[in-house]
């Protein structure tokens, strides 16, 4: 499990500034974050965009992305983070879309969740993760310390 105080620890040693841009989660991976004392000195801000509208506003995610790959995609969450990443003053950022259920669209399976990672200097990487039906709040919780275990990496 990985422990928000580990992030804000190498983040800060490191000098560098985290953002989080989150859709499923809705702003838990934040929220983690934010639980640390002492987190202002890495924590630049969190965008949670829920709707395509707001990926489309506070992100700039383009509609040809949303149209061709849906909201749940990897190519969505690279935008997500990139987007994150040019509209903060962070250094680094994680990315969240997903389907927390009940139920599937009519495409992507119901606990399937893709991550994005951005660093500045570093090429952006996507994942995708299939937690499968095994409910919302537990597709929300293992989505956010996944995003957080993604971040660490990305500090590395």
């Amino acid at each position: 499990m990985t422990v928000p105080s580990e992030i804000l620890t190498r983040a800060r040693a490191a000098g560098l500034r985290v953002a989080s841009a989150e859709s499923c989660t809705g702003g838990l991976v934040a929220a983690a974050l934010t639980s640390v004392p002492g987190s202002s000195h890495m924590f630049e801000r969190g965008f949670v965009t829920y709707s395509n509208d707001s990926k489309r506003d506070l992100l700039g995610v383009r509609d040809e992305t949303l149209e061709r790959c849906g909201a749940v995609s990897e190519e969505v969450a690279r935008e997500m983070a990139e987007g994150a990443l040019a509209r903060s003053g962070a250094d680094v950022a994680v990315s969240t879309t997903g389907i927390a259920g009940p139920g599937a669209s009519e495409h992507k399976p119901e606990g399937r969740v893709c991550f994005g990672t951005a660093r500045k200097g570093k090429p952006t990487r996507s994942e995708t993760v299939d937690y499968g039906a095994v409910g919302r709040e537990t597709v929300r919780a293992r989505s956010s310390e996944h995003a957080l275990a993604l971040l660490l990496a990305a500090l590395r």
